[in-house]
């Protein structure tokens, strides 16, 4: 009910001052303005154990780290002692590198319409909240889930559902759960920015949601961000539907497919079908500033991915492209 009185207010012309073109041609403006420094970070492992995410963070350049808070592909873990909670806030300060960001578990489906299964991931769900305030993390982020036939709408009701049950048990009060965008494969939910648009009504909790904008995602999804103009529009949309106020971090990834593919397959910044104007255009938006902004692009163990795909980021901050001999 709020979010709809939100978008009767939104299409009221006090609130549009100016046509669409004119709301681009300002965030047109906002790229050409002087930049602030930006957070950027990549998905970091855990193992040898939490602590170790940010020695690899620093050693890769990172501002910010993202991680799982355990083993992602099994529903429990062993609780955390309070010794690891000391030794991984500790290593945060003498790293110099915060993790602000838990990614849940991809076994969870709040969407499901089972209920054996949706039980089942909300107990997990309530697990990774539960952990991400143990350890101080603000955000946790996670994927809406697939109706698996249920259908849209049904999908979308039974993750809010969930959602709430898990908030009304009071685990975690003072973390924000981001729903991510999706490349809509099979009956995922979060393709469009309606879907989580509705989630976020639909929900008894609105002010425990925000939203992590994947550009891989999107741009599977058919929201095109290729050029200054085509990613005014996107973020206009993204605005108008959702707001702006709820981007609370990013996950930076090229597409390895074209737009509109549904197919998400992550690549290397510059190197995939989004290149590298985009992902200019998204660095250099003032509006953006201050918040995480997470690779989640192939690598290996030396982290080398890492440091290359943090480099371009960065030079692409001061407007200029990674000369080829060093892509």
């Amino acid at each position: 009910m709020l979010l709809t009185i939100i978008r009767v207010y939104r299409a009221h012309p006090w609130f549009l001052q100016g046509s669409r073109l004119e709301r681009q041609q300002t965030c047109l403006a906002q790229l050409r303005k002087p930049m602030k420094q930006r957070r950027f970070g990549a998905h970091m492992s855990i193992s040898g154990g939490l602590h170790t995410a940010c020695e690899r963070g620093r050693r890769a350049g990172c501002d910010v780290v993202q991680i799982f808070s355990k083993n992602q592909q099994q529903w429990r873990a062993r609780p955390l002692t309070d010794e690891e909670i000391a030794r991984f806030k500790e290593s945060q300060v003498t790293e110099g590198v915060p993790v602000v960001m838990v990614h849940d578990s991809y076994l969870i489906n709040l969407a499901a319409p089972g209920d054996e299964l949706w039980h089942k991931s909300i107990a997990a769900f309530r697990e990774e909240l539960e952990r991400c305030a143990l350890l101080g993390i603000p955000c946790l982020v996670t994927h809406p889930g697939a109706h698996v036939g249920s259908g849209e709408d049904a999908g979308l009701r039974r993750v809010a559902a969930a959602l709430d049950l898990v908030f009304e048990t009071g685990v975690g009060r003072d973390v924000i759960v981001l729903l991510e965008t999706t490349a809509g494969q099979g009956s995922s939910l979060g393709r469009r920015f309606e879907e989580l648009a509705r989630i976020i009504e639909y929900s008894r909790h609105p002010e425990r949601l925000g939203v992590c904008v994947d550009t891989c995602h999107i741009f599977a999804a058919g929201y095109d961000i290729r050029t200054p103009e085509a990613y005014a529009a996107t973020i206009e949309e993204l605005d108008h539907v959702i707001g702006i106020a709820r981007v609370k971090a990013f996950h930076l990834n090229d597409s390895q497919k074209e737009l509109g593919s549904r197919v998400d397959r992550h690549t290397h910044i510059g190197e995939g079908c989004i290149g590298l104007e985009g992902f200019r255009a998204l660095v250099n938006d003032e509006r953006f500033a201050g918040l995480p902004m997470v690779l989640e692009t192939p690598k290996g163990d030396d982290l080398a991915d890492d440091v290359r795909n943090l480099a371009t980021l960065r030079s692409l901050c001061n407007g200029q492209s990674k000369p080829d001999d060093e892509r």
